[in-house]
């Protein structure tokens, strides 16, 4: 505050998720304020559960000394104003741009101190389509809407420090000279808490080091090259799939290596090394029909590998224990939670398992029994009177491993499952519906390489996503006798993932074939 300028309140907003501490961080800002002659008051409204939104923690600060000289004390607010901001810290690069929405960031005003990492939003994750907002968009709003944007991944030095991310935004704050106060005034602050000190200052010195920093591109935009893994990638791929490497290596353009490699690799893992060939195999055909009737880009043939390597990786109760069991898992899970060398980790798993989910990993001729008539019904409530109210395994026990060791094993029998034998057939329709395109409109064949997009989730979900693909897929020889088919079905594939109660494909569908 200048010499002759009238007083007024420093104003800070903290948008922050749970377990990333910013009621500590408002607490720490209370503190250097209180202790360095200022008045403080803080106040908060708690955000709601699975990312729809984060906790926003509002303080202001005013100097004692003037309100003392005037003989009254200050009336702080206890909510944001739009435009009456002076420091938004947000702990993640989507809560920067919720606070720029709500009018908390303006250019003339805000310090604007926000982490680039990303941590998607239900919004973003339940998207019937690619839901995902665009992270270099974000970034770019934040420079234009803040009078100073200091940013940089302060999720990553939380990490390495082993503290929350609160303690990087301190010292973040502390380097920016927004607020009148040393790094020795926000130390001491720290050392007040009196809770992980050493941890707290450590990530503290990190923050206040950290230089700004432009985010990483989150993704490779569309029509630029794309990286490409060279004539080495089969060792990449280690030995393990060495002759599927090799391969790919002298059967396949270079331009689908990328899109092949990540294929052979995942359903690999997924199911076992001869999977991955039959991937291979499946693919030979439109690899043909690409080299003859496309432009010498491959996009039919890397389009198709992306979708097919996908459809033949779907999720089952299988796929699910084996992710949950891995050793990877149970050290991600160590290092998120930060637990010390020693601690004991608990990791409880919630399940809900029905008729369905069990009628998919056994035999196909069993698993259409139990979805028959008396049969589904009997063995459906008979289930429900085990698991109608949920079952909570404890994968870190040795009988909740086991269990789900159990059901990861049954991975060896899942070719002949239902769901496999589904799966399977509804595949290879697909592909014939892509080869049989190619050559007489190779544009209509690539908008049907880009159906199985539709078809994701579990549950209703995925009984959406298939009625939406097999109405699609029912259009196309309609569209085959339109002016332009390949419009037609894009217009449909996007409708479809434009909502989820299947109004918006309906509509086109009227309008398509009207």
């Amino acid at each position: 505050m200048r010499t002759g300028e009238t007083p007024r309140a420093i104003t800070v907003a903290i948008l922050a998720m749970g377990g990333e501490g910013g009621g500590v961080l408002a607490d720490w800002i209370v503190s250097l304020g209180e202790h360095s002659g200022w008045y403080a008051q803080s106040t908060s409204v708690p955000g709601v559960a699975q990312r729809t939104g984060a906790t926003i923690y509002y303080l202001e600060l005013f100097p004692e000394a003037p309100a003392r000289a005037a003989g009254k004390e200050p009336v702080l607010a206890l909510m944001p104003v739009p435009g009456e901001v002076d420091v938004v810290l947000a702990s993640e690069l989507m809560e920067a741009g919720r606070a720029i929405e709500r009018g908390l960031v303006t250019p003339d005003r805000t310090t604007l101190i926000a982490s680039t990492n990303r941590v998607y939003s239900m919004s973003e994750r339940t998207a019937m389509g690619d839901g995902r907002v665009d992270s270099e968009k974000l970034a770019g709003a934040a420079q234009a809407a803040a009078k100073t944007y200091i940013h940089g991944d302060f999720a990553r030095l939380a990490d390495e420090t082993r503290s929350p991310i609160s303690a990087v935004l301190f010292g973040a704050l502390a380097a920016s000279g927004a607020l009148p106060f040393s790094r020795r005034q926000f130390e001491e602050a720290i050392r007040q808490g009196e809770v992980g000190v050493a941890s707290s200052l450590a990530a503290f010195a990190a923050g206040f080091a950290a230089p700004a920093q432009t985010p990483e591109p989150t993704g490779v935009p569309d029509g630029s090259p794309r990286p490409r893994l060279g004539p080495r990638f089969g060792q990449r791929l280690g030995p393990r799939l060495a002759k599927a490497g090799a391969r790919l290596q002298s059967g396949f353009p270079l331009a689908a290596h990328e899109i092949l490699a990540a294929g052979i690799a995942r359903l690999a893992d997924y199911q076992d090394e001869a999977y991955a060939t039959e991937y291979l195999d499946r693919l030979e055909n439109v690899r043909e029909l690409d080299q003859r009737h496309g432009d010498g880009g491959f996009r039919l043939l890397r389009e198709t590998a992306r979708h097919l390597a996908l459809w033949m990786s779907y999720e089952d109760a299988i796929r699910v224990a084996d992710l949950k069991i891995r050793r990877q898992r149970f050290e991600r899970v160590h290092n998120e939670v930060r637990a010390e060398p020693g601690q004991i980790v608990e990791i409880h798993e919630f399940l809900h398992p029905g008729v369905q989910e069990f009628a998919d990993i056994v035999p196909a001729s069993l698993g259409r029994w139990l979805l028959r008539g008396w049969a589904g019904l009997f063995i459906g409530r008979l289930i429900g009177r085990f698991t109608g109210k949920g079952i909570v395994l404890q994968t870190t026990s040795v009988t909740g491993f086991l269990q789900l060791y159990a059901l990861a094993a049954l991975r060896r029998w899942r070719r002949k499952s239902l769901r496999f034998a589904i799966e399977h057939k509804r595949s290879a329709e697909w592909l014939a519906q892509v080869a049989a395109l190619a050559p007489e409109d190779y544009a209509l064949a690539l908008e049907v390489a880009e159906c199985p997009r539709l078809i994701k989730g579990y549950g209703a979900t995925n009984t959406l996503g298939n009625r939406n693909f097999d109405a699609v897929m029912g259009a196309i020889p309609m569209l085959r006798s339109m002016p332009c088919p390949a419009a037609g079905a894009k217009k449909l594939r996007q409708a479809a993932l434009a909502d989820e109660s299947g109004g918006k494909l309906a509509e086109a569908l009227r309008e398509v074939t009207a």
